[in-house]
């Protein structure tokens, strides 16, 4: 099975329209509705006749294989329609879902005895029991172990009818397996009160831990206590550009009841910008599900990050906050096509995913769609690629997470960052880290390095193909890690993420008293590094003029070797690196005692950042002639 998943996959990623069945007569077969773990070995038997089922039947439109061509075209600066996007109306027209093919499959799931609840642009959702599962889609639902747990799932790939042309793009909820999304950050989500220890440096090296033990030979900095936006503004190459004129949107689980206050606080002790009237939106759901299922509360510090690190360097662009109704994949879902059908922004920062073996090809299906009508409007969707190094400390299996595996996506890496006095960039590391404790007597590290905690997510998917734009810059050891055709290798680019040269927040917590009070801790994680990006990207719009980039894959790589880029390795010093790290024991004051420990960097599980495209930090990270890249690229729009 293993060795035929990537054809699959890349078939879907092409939105090739579902392949003619030859074993049933009269169907179209809905590739990868069968997920990978529904084996035989775990078929538990039939499920019951009785049990319901929820699906969403995504629609293809009127010509899966053109959007997706246009979306590679619109995207690619050799090609001749880079960058004439289309409106979402336009889009709608040119490849959404006809009156006719929403009416043909919603009569063909009404006569196999399923119950119609809804109707989008997008997708057509049901519900019915599990013969009426079996008879519209020509399988069997039976139920698998998977893990500890028992899921149902359908035992053989399942179809629509071949008279509707190939309307269908796939089906979701077949399987009810969980498909959520975890948020990207390196540090639990504050809903109690998290804050920093000191002593700490207030830029790189700043503060010399002269009585700990040396490392690597060495005395080693304290952690900065955070740095902000001006730090992050030289070391990535703003110069006079704040974003004015561009909108970022930034989805995420639930909603943070403080945003506002929380980010205006914020931008004021910090020197940022003030935020001027409708600056920052929030598009919310009507109401807000699974709530425990996904630790709601836990989503409030995502937003709050994503929010202050893309205003802190791109302090003039707008910032919409879609937020999902759950963590689910379905929500997810909704909350991206919400952007793309109304175009809320041109930029899209995504601090959440989750690891490859749960993403099953149906929902690989309903995102890539999304992404590609996003592409053709110009959109650009950035998705943090995790941070767990190559995951395998935390699953068993090296694998890549996903949404950031799509093709249709630009992933984005992290690194440790040192900014020297003066804001002077001075090095990055890949972000992966080793910690070590202070041992008893306080002369010594325990067990130095000490063991791998997390690292800037990456490496080889196992079920997307190689992209166009991956080829000739990834190299054949990273691309044909898992097959002889090549697979997309994650990441893209990458920014700022260890969180111990992290990156300083502000909001609303609860204190141990129960009184609800404003502090600013430091954090970390790929989730930093998407909206630095996404906020650079910004930057570089603004520099063309305001035209959007959209898809940038395709321009990130063609710059890939130029002097746009820091190439990150993880040795930039010649020496190992390490800092010094105090905590509070109980995470908020001294009076349980303090953690000393050491923290090295650019040590990521197995994977390294070495000369040139490496699966940490993708082709590097921004220079100061990055934003001005896209200014030469004005000329090219003047067709």
């Amino acid at each position: 099975m293993a060795a035929t998943l990537p054809m699959i996959a890349g078939a879907l990623a092409l939105g090739i329209p579902a392949a003619h069945a030859a074993d049933t007569p009269g169907r179209d077969t809905l590739a990868g509705t069968k997920p990978a773990w529904a084996t035989a070995k775990a078929d538990k038997g039939a499920t019951s006749d009785s049990s319901q089922v929820s699906a969403r039947v995504y629609l293809a439109g009127r010509n899966a294989s053109g959007l997706a061509a246009y979306a590679k075209s619109v995207s690619d600066p050799s090609s001749a329609l880079y960058g004439k996007y289309l409106s979402a109306a336009q889009v709608q027209q040119r490849f959404g879902a006809t009156t006719a093919q929403v009416t043909a499959v919603k009569s063909w799931l009404k006569s196999a005895g399923l119950k119609v609840t809804g109707t989008t642009q997008h997708y057509v959702t049901v519900t019915g029991d599990v013969s009426a599962v079996e008879k519209a889609f020509s399988t069997s639902l039976h139920n698998y172990s998977k893990g500890s747990k028992t899921y149902r799932a359908p035992s053989k790939t399942a179809s629509a009818p071949d008279s509707l042309n190939g309307a269908v793009l796939t089906v979701t909820g077949l399987d009810n397996a969980p498909h959520k999304a975890n948020h990207d950050d390196a540090l639990p989500g504050p809903t109690t009160v998290f804050k920093n220890s000191g002593p700490f440096s207030s830029y790189y090296g700043s503060n010399t831990a002269s009585t700990l033990p040396s490392a690597y030979g060495q005395k080693i900095p304290y952690a900065i206590e955070g740095y902000t936006g001006k730090q992050l503004r030289a070391a990535y190459g703003a110069g006079k550009y704040t974003g004015k004129g561009v909108r970022v949107a930034i989805t995420d689980a639930y909603a943070s009841p403080t945003i506002a206050f929380d980010a205006a606080t914020y931008a004021k002790n910090h020197g940022d910008a003030k935020y001027s009237t409708s600056q920052l939106k929030q598009v919310l759901p009507a109401q807000y599900t699974q709530t425990e299922a996904c630790d709601a509360s836990g989503w409030y510090g995502e937003e709050t990050l994503d929010v202050e690190a893309v205003h802190a360097v791109a302090p003039d662009a707008g910032i919409t906050y879609v937020g999902s109704a759950s963590c689910m994949d379905d929500d997810l879902l909704d909350s991206l096509s919400k952007v793309v059908d109304n175009h809320l922004a041109d930029i899209v920062s995504n601090s959440w995913g989750d690891i490859e073996a749960n993403q099953t090809p149906d929902l690989a299906a309903a995102y890539d769609q999304v992404f590609q009508l996003g592409a053709v409007e110009g959109i650009g969707f950035y998705f943090s690629s995790g941070d767990n190094g190559d995951e395998v400390a935390n699953t068993g299996t090296k694998q890549v997470d996903t949404p950031a595996n799509s093709a249709w996506v630009t992933a984005v890496g992290g690194t440790s960052l040192a900014v020297g006095k003066g804001d002077k960039y001075l090095w990055e590391t890949g972000w992966g880290t080793e910690k070590a404790a202070l041992s008893t007597d306080g002369k010594s590290w325990t067990s130095f390095p000490g063991a791998f905690t997390s690292g800037a997510g990456g490496g080889t998917s196992k079920t997307v193909a190689e992209p166009f734009y991956q080829k000739g810059v990834v190299p054949d050891a990273l691309a044909k890690a898992n097959s002889a055709t090549g697979n997309r290798v994650v990441p893209d680019i990458s920014a700022i993420a260890d969180p111990n040269t992290g990156f300083k927040v502000g909001q609303t917590q609860t204190y141990p008293d129960g009184s609800v009070q404003y502090s600013e801790y430091r954090i970390g994680g790929t989730s930093l590094a998407s909206p630095v990006i996404a906020a650079v990207q910004a930057l570089a719009q603004e520099a063309r003029g305001g035209k959007a980039i959209g898809f940038a894959n395709p321009s990130i790589y063609s710059k890939y070797g130029t002097k746009v880029y820091h190439d990150v390795t993880d040795n930039p010093t010649g020496s190992g690196l390490a800092v010094a790290r105090v905590d509070f024991a109980n995470a908020f004051d001294a009076s349980q005692g303090l953690l000393t420990s050491v923290r090295s960097l650019g040590k990521d599980s197995s994977l390294s950042a070495v000369k040139g495209y490496d699966d940490v930090t993708g082709v590097g990270t921004p220079t100061g002639g990055y934003v001005e890249s896209y200014k030469s690229q004005q000329s090219h729009q003047k067709h």
